[in-house]
């Protein structure tokens, strides 16, 4: 039972004892001096003098404990936690020798041992680093290569948990409500039915190489996805992991459709007037009806071979290799492809993507710039593509004569590169034409390239967008949360900006944001960061400390959108928070309007920090990120976003010296902390979220 009171509580009840033992001995020591030689004048003089004299004992075991407490005690205690600290969190923390100046040589001796630690420590980190600064950088040119690549490359547990994603497998997947983020279910954003299939049939197949091809569909169901799947072997122990490569083959199978549906329209139409015809040539009838039937059959076989050579013009590209892209690039392209020409190019051109093969309609320009130069000798030109509709009007004008449209339908023929490739079948690879025709008072040259889109911004380092974590290949999975490891569970680490500090009485979120720790690491690219309409005018006061205003939640989402987003995110994971009930109370009052129950585990960081330093520490979020060597830049404090990433890499630090304290099981940490509810209330209490 004494093992789990904390040293000062010990040293506590060591005086509480010796008073009372004392105050027994006096008391003993008149009873029995009172019974030798007892009168009743005498009680009355032992009675006053033990009263005085326990008094006295108890003021002066009191100011003997209150010193003994405050300058060994405490300052052990404090020689405990900073040792902890700097052997388990790698935090380089002061052991406080002006407080333990009287335990002796105690602090000194205790730093000059974890400095001793840390020295060793940073020797062997060296070794390791010289030897692995190799290995480091190539995978870092294996993270770059794997986040170009085309396809989707997905790693996964035999559970179906993300390990390993790519740019790509980003984008494909982010059309699921839920953001995509490691050690999340792989069928919260694909179709469940082909990919077990898959995996079934290579977990039941007696080559362990063998590869499974299968067709599945978008999380929106609008994208058809063909994938490949092998076995990755096995893997920390997971022999059901596997690899998976997804490819957008929706345009593909709607081209071979269209493709297929011609084509059968070709031979039942044909077919079918062919057919007539054959009876009217070997019909008995008169030759005038019969020919006059004839050549009506014939113009309408003619008619229908246009509308399908017109459907075929359509279905032409359809085989053509083409990608969206930046109508500015297509400028850039071009001039540089005239450098060194002698002809000079100017470029307008609108932010918007362009399907279509760059290579070949680059080509094509250049031609018709080499051939209008020959034709009027004239050396400047302009590129301009707008937006028409649906489409690109691509517009190139010079200075100088114009050209015949014959002439221009001269140079169709030409072949642009070798191999044989025309104007003309480029151009019908993108159905569309050349014409002559005036650009203000200059002579230009027009097409049109469709389909446009709008260019949508995206993140920067999206090209070498690679997020994985082999380590949960081999990370157990618990039946009760209360057995797991805190390593093998993962945490959503939030903050919350508000209008207020009164949720009661009508106070909003004007700013959520989170971030995800798997396998007790941040994870950096997994960010969630939103700004919220409250609904109502955000006080000065509190822009002030934020600086989140009316003008920049205008157009933000509403408290209940903002509400269920941050639900997905944090969906299956622990909740870490500073100060938990003042951000949760903004979450709980929003349940019921939301359709939603915030039932997550939650662990308070300021009970946490209580646990591994001792209650009568200081547990605000600055002076933890101090104590435990956290930097927060002063522009980060009091935004969600700054708070919630302090907050996190505090939480992983505290992790670590709640681990030396032999604390690793969620239940564990989980009694501990409530032992410091008078501090923050446990928010992990069913009546604690039903109040």
């Amino acid at each position: 039972m004494l093992i789990k009171i904390g040293l000062r509580g010990r040293i506590l009840l060591f005086f509480v004892a010796l008073a009372a033992g004392a105050v027994a001995a006096l008391a003993v020591g008149l009873w029995f001096g009172y019974h030798r030689e007892g009168s009743p004048d005498m009680l009355n003089a032992f009675v006053q003098g033990a009263v005085a004299a326990g008094f006295l004992i108890l003021a002066l075991v009191t100011w003997i404990w209150f010193l003994f407490d405050t300058h060994v005690a405490r300052p052990i205690d404090k020689v405990a936690s900073a040792m902890r600290a700097r052997a388990h969190a790698d935090v380089e923390q002061d052991f406080a020798t002006e407080e333990a100046r009287y335990l002796g040589d105690l602090a000194a001796a205790a730093s000059a041992t974890a400095a001793t630690l840390a020295q060793t420590r940073g020797a062997l980190a060296e070794s390791v680093q010289r030897e692995t600064a190799r290995l480091s950088s190539d995978k870092n040119k294996l993270e770059q290569l794997l986040a170009d690549v085309p396809p989707a490359v997905l790693l996964c547990t035999g559970r179906h948990h993300l390990v390993f994603y790519n740019g790509v497998a980003k984008q494909f997947l982010a059309g699921s409500q839920r953001p995509v983020c490691l050690d999340r279910n792989i069928f919260d954003y694909l179709s469940e039915g082909p990919i077990r299939d898959a995996h079934h049939r290579l977990l039941e197949s007696a080559d362990r190489d063998a590869v499974v091809e299968f067709i599945c569909l978008s999380p929106c169901g609008q994208r058809r996805l063909a994938g490949r799947m092998r076995l990755a072997g096995d893997n920390g122990g997971d022999g059901g992991a596997y690899v998976m490569t997804l490819r957008d083959v929706t345009t593909e199978v709607a081209a071979y459709g269209r493709r297929d549906v011609l084509l059968g329209d070709v031979f039942l139409q044909v077919r079918t007037a062919v057919s007539q015809l054959r009876q009217l040539m070997t019909g008995n009838g008169e030759p005038q009806v019969a020919g006059d039937a004839i050549r009506r059959q014939i113009e309408t076989l003619d008619a229908t071979l246009d509308a399908l050579e017109d459907r075929f013009e359509h279905c032409r590209s359809d085989g053509w290799p083409m990608a969206p892209t930046d109508a500015r690039e297509l400028g850039s392209q071009l001039h540089r492809e005239l450098q060194g020409s002698g002809l000079s190019l100017e470029i307008e051109a609108a932010a918007v993507a362009v399907r279509c093969n760059a290579f070949d309609i680059v080509s094509l320009l250049a031609h018709v710039v080499s051939r209008v130069n020959g034709a009027t000798s004239a050396t400047a030109f302009q590129l301009a593509i707008s937006e028409a509709g649906d489409a690109a009007e691509v517009s190139l004008s010079w200075s100088g004569g114009s050209i015949p449209q014959e002439e221009l339908q001269t140079w169709l023929g030409d072949p642009v590169y070798e191999g044989g490739v025309t104007c003309e079948t480029i151009l019908k690879a993108h159905g569309n034409a050349l014409s002559v025709g005036l650009l203000g008072d200059r002579p230009c040259v027009k097409t049109r390239l469709r389909p446009i889109e709008r260019l949508r911004s995206v993140g920067t380092d999206l090209s070498r967008h690679v997020v994985y974590d082999f380590d949960l290949l081999s990370r157990m999975h618990y039946e009760k949360l209360s057995d797991a490891k805190l390593d093998a569970l993962t945490f959503v680490v939030f903050d919350t900006e508000t209008t207020g500090l009164l949720p009661e009485q009508g106070d909003e979120i004007v700013q959520i944001a989170a971030v995800r720790i798997v396998n007790g690491k941040r994870v950096k690219s997994e960010v969630f960061n939103l700004l919220v309409n409250p609904g109502r005018p955000i006080p000065a006061s509190a822009t002030a400390i934020h600086g989140v205003s009316d003008a920049m939640v205008a157009d933000a989402v509403s408290v209940q959108e903002a509400v269920r987003q941050f639900h997905r995110f944090a969906e299956g994971a622990v909740l870490v928070a500073h100060n938990a009930p003042f951000d949760m109370e903004f979450l709980y009052r929003r349940e019921k309007e939301v359709g939603l129950r915030f039932l997550h585990p939650i662990l308070d960081t300021v009970l946490v920090s209580a646990t591994a330093f001792g209650r009568a520490e200081t547990h605000t979020l600055d002076a933890l990120a101090s104590r435990l060597g956290v930097h927060i830049e002063e522009d980060d404090r009091h935004t969600a976003l700054g708070d919630a990433i302090a907050t996190a890499d505090v939480f992983i630090k505290l992790k670590d010296m709640l681990a030396g304290q032999g604390l690793v099981k969620f239940g564990d940490v989980l009694a501990s902390v409530r032992s410091h509810q008078r501090l923050v209330r446990d928010l992990n209490d069913p009546q604690a979220h039903a109040s």
